[in-house]
């Protein structure tokens, strides 16, 4: 199930699911590795007698963030145990140290005594094999390690500690797991275990009638015994409540470090515009890798993951983040993109968080010709991405930096990767990853490319380099104008497809990402064939069911859920919806004219998840999330489009 709550620091992410299930932890890096897993990693209770886990029926759960931090607020209730409670968790800004408070309510007038069981189904570096589970007593914790990974687990209610442990086997010989030792209230506290292994800790407190208790638990995580030991003890030496105060006070000032003024837009626009900063946050590696998504359900539906690198996303959210005054979270992604670039000038199809090359299914070679796999958007865009980093910082030396090293070497690339006779891109895979050819957002990507590395190059006086690149650029926009535009559909092209004798093949399905042609300046967006084209992907994208949105394409197959295409071409997407936002921002002459895009952003803030996730994309009748959540590109997105809403409402505002 998609992830309701995200917690991170840079260096360690934690997931919960919409029952607040610990689902995903990840360290040392943002994506990499998966300790967990998908497994879980619950709480249960037990009352006098009576025992629920927090996923049991009975539960009425609330989920949410305090405002404007990464600290949780949640609530939870159940009638038949007589229990309610607060959960404030969180990951420290600082250390890699999981935090939480859990204040137990006895809402009743007889007293109660209550048993909150906390569960590790741990998978060190994503395997159950060679896992080892114990009790320390000195520390009067449990941990569990293998090799250079300790996660240590601890907690206290007022003066008392663990109340009690269970160490075992899990899911090998029968054995299910120290979870099922918990609903008796009672664990057999057995001190080791090695192998596929699990532990249970209990904490014990005796609520007198209408009392509250706070309850507190941490999980120290390191690289060593020493590490997580000297976490465990900075938790104790400073108090758990201090840390998550601190932490909240941190990212309430980060995310508030610049005021902006939201003109119209409404609180719950604003709410998640901060929400989004903050998740996009979570989901950047310290090493610089943005990473597109950490929701392991996906492995139920492919055995792979979206816990990658890909050059496009991280580009287009280094963009967003740039444009929302965060600089310092971009320099690294481009320091790692010059790092990965290949000796020839491109960026292969994704990378793993710390920049090894990741998983792919672009093959090198097909119908016995050599080709290179790769979607040559993705390094395109960095370079586009890079010249608008300039142009918010102004940070001359940064860029020399990368000048020659990734800038030139991606230019130079881009340059002599084109057919001579159109002036267009070589073929390479389109941005969905799903078909190789000659694509309109691709090309204009290029264009977008070629143009800021001319724009770069004039920095620092190359000027045959300058001519070299505005040139190139020049004769893409020539071909995608003669090449990916038809007369006859008054539209842009998807692409057009090369067969062996060099004949092209138009692509006509409507197509959402044709939006490149404005976004990465091949035309004005207010073009007569830019206004056709978008009011086409209005009337033949948007789905006619009460949930609406724009789908990618039409005839979209993936999490498809209905064959009828007229209705629904595809699922609708948070990005494709908040392209067309963006495209009525950047013809609007009015205010009048921005109306289209409020709506629409008014639209996603509808159809986020309880906490304010942003999806990939949503189920075109249900309006329930579909694929990962939340995905780092639909958050960016967002933050995107409200940027570019609020500079044109400011511009009209100073008009009048």
């Amino acid at each position: 199930m998609p992830r309701e709550i995200v917690l991170g620091n840079g260096g360690m992410l934690v997931n919960f699911d919409k029952d607040l299930i610990m689902r995903d932890l990840y360290y040392p890096h943002v994506g990499w590795e998966n300790h967990i897993s998908g497994h879980k990693n619950a709480i249960g209770f037990w009352v006098d007698g009576k025992f629920s886990w927090i996923d049991d029926d009975g539960w009425n759960l609330t989920l949410g963030y305090l405002p404007e931090t990464l600290v949780t607020d949640c609530h939870g209730v159940n009638e038949r145990l007589g229990l309610k409670f607060s959960l404030n968790s969180a990951v420290h800004f600082r250390n890699n140290i999981f935090l939480q408070r859990m204040r137990l309510i006895n809402p009743t007038d007889k007293e109660k005594e209550v048993r909150v069981f906390y569960t590790h189904d741990f998978s060190i570096d994503g395997s159950e094999v060679g896992d080892t589970a114990l009790y320390d007593p000195t520390l009067q914790a449990v941990y569990h390690y293998k090799r250079n990974r300790y996660f240590l687990v601890n907690g206290q209610v007022g003066q008392q500690g663990l109340y009690q442990f269970a160490i075992g086997t899990k899911r090998f010989g029968g054995a299910e797991g120290t979870w099922r030792d918990a609903e008796d209230g009672v664990l057999e506290q057995n001190p080791i275990a090695q192998g596929s292994v699990d532990s249970t800790v209990s904490f014990r407190v005796i609520l007198a009638p209408r009392q509250e208790e706070d309850l507190y638990y941490w999980i120290a995580v390191g690289h060593s015994y020493e590490t997580v030991r000297s976490g465990n003890q900075y938790v104790l030496k400073n108090t758990p409540q201090l840390l998550l105060r601190k932490t909240g006070s941190y990212w309430h000032t980060w995310v508030n470090k610049h005021q902006r003024d939201f003109g119209d837009l409404s609180e719950a626009v604003q709410k998640i515009y901060k929400l989004s900063l903050l998740v996009t946050r979570t989901q950047v590696d310290d090493g610089g890798a943005i990473i597109a998504a950490n929701d392991t359900d996906i492995l139920h539906y492919a055995r792979d993951h979206y816990s990658y690198m890909w050059p496009r996303d991280g580009a287009l959210v280094a963009l967003s983040l740039d444009e929302a005054g965060y600089p310092e979270l971009t320099r690294n992604f481009f320091k790692l993109c010059e790092r990965v670039l290949t000796k020839s000038g491109y960026l292969l199809h994704k990378y793993n968080p710390d920049g090894s090359v990741g998983s792919s299914w672009h093959p090198w070679v097909a119908n016995g010709v050599t080709q290179l796999p790769i979607q040559e958007d993705e390094t395109a865009l960095v370079l586009f991405a890079l010249w608008h980093h300039y142009l918010k910082e102004k940070d001359f030396e940064f860029v020399e930096s990368l000048y020659k090293p990734l800038i030139r070497k991606a230019a130079n690339f881009m340059v002599e990767y084109r057919d001579e006779a159109t002036g267009l891109p070589l073929p390479s895979y389109d941005l969905w990853e799903e078909r190789r050819g000659v694509f309109t957002f691709t090309a204009s990507s290029v264009y977008g490319g070629l143009m800021a590395a001319a724009s770069i190059a004039n920095l620092y006086g190359d000027q045959y380099l300058v001519e070299r690149y505005q040139k190139a650029a020049d004769e893409v926009k020539a071909g995608i104008i003669k090449h990916l535009y038809s007369e006859d559909l008054g539209r842009f092209l998807r692409g057009v497809y090369v067969d062996q004798d060099n004949n092209y093949r138009p692509d006509d399905t409507p197509e959402s990402s044709v939006y490149g042609v404005y976004a990465f300046g091949v035309l004005p967006a207010d073009d007569t064939r830019v206004i056709s084209t978008m009011e086409q992907i209005r009337e033949h994208l948007w789905v006619k069911t009460d949930v609406g949105g724009i789908a990618r394409y039409r005839n979209d197959y993936y999490f498809r859920n209905s064959d009828d295409i007229d209705k629904v071409p595809g699922n609708p997407w948070f990005i494709c919806t908040l392209w067309l936002a963006e495209w009525y921002i950047s013809k609007a002459g009015s205010m009048e004219d921005l109306e289209p895009a409020k709506t629409l952003i008014s639209w996603a803030v509808d159809y986020s998840m309880k906490a304010g996730m942003l999806s990939e994309q949503l189920h075109p009748f249900k309006g329930d999330p579909q694929s990962v959540a939340p995905l780092t590109w639909s958050h960016s997105t967002y933050i995107l489009t409200v940027n570019r809403y609020l500079e044109k409402f400011n511009e009209f505002t100073k008009r009048c």
